[in-house]
């Protein structure tokens, strides 16, 4: 692949606020700031063309917990929001595409309720995208409490002819840690599959960002973009630059 990877600020809610967490741990939290619509506003100033948004409650409850604050995104940024978090069925994924969300990102229902992805992927095109948490290569649901025995290249596999959006691949081990993405297991799934691939989990710095991109444009898969939170937040990865970067 060659060409811009499009660049996820992430924007993790819990309870009303907006945090980071480390390997996925609601009880190691990092708050940035009480304020979700006026943190959509501060990523969309610097330039970012989507806003990645996960309802960590919501992910653990298995419905939306955190959706004022969703709401105030939507009401503050213009640009495009995709939303994963405790949506399990078709009238959670109605209900926040019709709120605004460009894109709903099905994680636990994907690995157990496979009919519902297919069925609203055929029902909104374009506006569903699969998150896959990986620990040891092997799913991880329920807000990753919980680890199946279901292989992530299975759960991708299943949805090749479905329509699906993006696959968002996420390594828990390196999620928040800020030690770098896992490229060869995020470039492994893209090989395998024709549905584009977000590479999410460990960005630290531009390096991380400059590896992805060139292990990227000689991969055969495809490889549509990254989030990235923590390194954001604290400053190692600087917006201007990282856009830059990828787009060129």
């Amino acid at each position: 692949m060659t060409g811009r990877l499009t660049l996820y600020p992430a924007i993790d809610l819990k309870d009303g606020a907006c945090v980071r967490l480390r390997r996925g741990e609601m009880a190691d939290a990092t708050v940035y700031s009480d304020d979700p619509g006026a943190q959509a506003r501060a990523w969309q100033a610097a330039g970012f063309a989507w806003l990645h948004v996960v309802d960590l409650n919501g992910a653990f409850a298995g419905q939306s917990v955190n959706a004022e604050a969703v709401a105030a995104i939507l009401a503050n940024a213009t640009i495009p929001v995709q939303l994963g978090g405790g949506i399990r069925d078709m009238a959670g994924i109605e209900r926040w595409l019709a709120a605004g969300v460009r894109r709903v990102i099905l994680g636990s229902a994907a690995a157990k309720n496979p009919g519902l992805v297919r069925a609203a992927c055929k029902r909104f095109p374009g506006r569903v995208a699969v998150g896959i948490d990986a620990r040891e290569g092997y799913v991880a649901v329920e807000g990753w409490a919980e680890t199946s025995e279901l292989k992530a290249i299975e759960l991708a596999l299943r949805f090749e002819d479905a329509g699906v959006a993006a696959i968002i691949y996420t390594d828990i081990a390196r999620d928040g840690m800020l030690g770098g993405l896992n490229v060869e297991a995020t470039l492994d799934l893209a090989f395998q599959i024709s549905t584009p691939v977000i590479a999410s989990g460990g960005v630290g710095r531009l390096a991380d960002l400059a590896e992805l991109k060139e292990q990227a444009a000689g991969a055969r898969g495809v490889i549509d973009g990254v989030i990235v939170g923590r390194a954001l937040y604290d400053g190692r990865v600087e917006p201007a630059a990282a856009l830059a970067l990828l787009a060129s």
